[in-house]
């Protein structure tokens, strides 16, 4: 797509397209979950999208540049991949994909408060951790290894967040090519941990076949439409819309997965996306994000 052409889609569009294949991916893995153990359907994200970029990007020739600096970084980013994939499939195969997305947002929300005291970012983490504790609450008894996973991925999530902003923000990589040099770190790094889970799909074309597509729908699709959404909101702007995320994720397991939220859990799913809706980063300047 060229600049032109896409400068012709409302960047709003982009960003609704990144928020439901963002979890449309993950709702089509735990699908996949009866064929493929879900570290191995992790392996198959993760490799599928490394392909993806590797063929599109060829990152390696701008790593060859880098610094040390960034080329650490960029290790970090692969391995926080391989962790994080990890932790969300073993979660979302144990707990709802709505409940997984709310949770995920708690640490984002704790961060902002952290980095800007304001009251907004209090009152954001005063509806959050309800609303967390709600969701908790309701699955901790039953699923206690979901929860914990949960949590892990939720923290493994702020941490890629650093990460990446720190790529972004380098003059030595494009941040495209930053992201496509992490996924090849992160296809190296889970090999070992779902290569051999994902083993039988090698000889099941459906399975193979489901399993790219979970990787184009998850970590491809939704970070080129992010580029794309990002490049001409502001950042007010994109900080409300990312409040959509967990209720997306509450939308697409009722319609994908017949996940339906008990009145508790979509009391906490509410309270998510209220106080998501309410943060805002530390440094917000009034230009577009680039």
């Amino acid at each position: 797509m060229t600049p032109v052409r896409s400068e012709r889609v409302r960047p709003e569009l982009y960003f609704v397209g990144s928020a439901i294949f963002h979890y449309l991916g993950p709702a089509f893995a735990v699908l996949l979950f009866a064929r493929i153990d879900p570290l191995g359907v992790a392996w198959l994200r993760i490799a599928s999208a490394g392909a993806v970029f590797a063929l599109w990007r060829r990152p390696w020739h701008a790593l060859r540049a880098a610094d040390r600096e960034t080329k650490r970084l960029v290790l970090a980013l692969g391995l926080v991949f391989t962790v994080m994939n990890s932790c969300f499939y073993v979660a979302i195969d144990r707990l709802p994909l709505g409940t997984v997305a709310a949770i995920e947002f708690l640490p984002v929300i704790g961060l902002a408060a952290l980095g800007a005291r304001t009251p907004r970012n209090a009152l954001a983490l005063a509806l959050a951790v309800p609303g967390v504790y709600v969701l908790t609450d309701v699955r901790l008894e039953g699923e206690p290894v979901g929860v914990a996973f949960a949590f892990a991925n939720a923290a493994l999530f702020a941490l890629y967040i650093v990460l990446a902003h720190r790529i972004s923000r380098s003059t030595a990589l494009n941040r495209i090519d930053g992201l496509a040099a992490a996924m090849l770190v992160a296809t190296i790094a889970i090999t070992p941990i779902g290569g051999w889970s994902a083993a039988p799909a090698m000889l099941d074309p459906v399975a193979l076949a489901a399993g790219i597509g979970v990787g184009l729908a998850s970590s491809v699709l939704p970070y080129v439409f992010d580029q794309l959404a990002m490049a001409r909101l502001t950042r007010a702007t994109y900080s409300l819309m990312v409040s959509l995320l967990p209720a997306t994720a509450t939308v697409i397991g009722v319609l994908v997965l017949s996940q339906v939220p008990s009145p508790l859990e979509a009391l906490g799913v509410a309270l998510v996306v209220a106080a998501v809706a309410v943060h805002r980063e530390p440094d917000e300047p009034r230009e577009r994000l680039e």
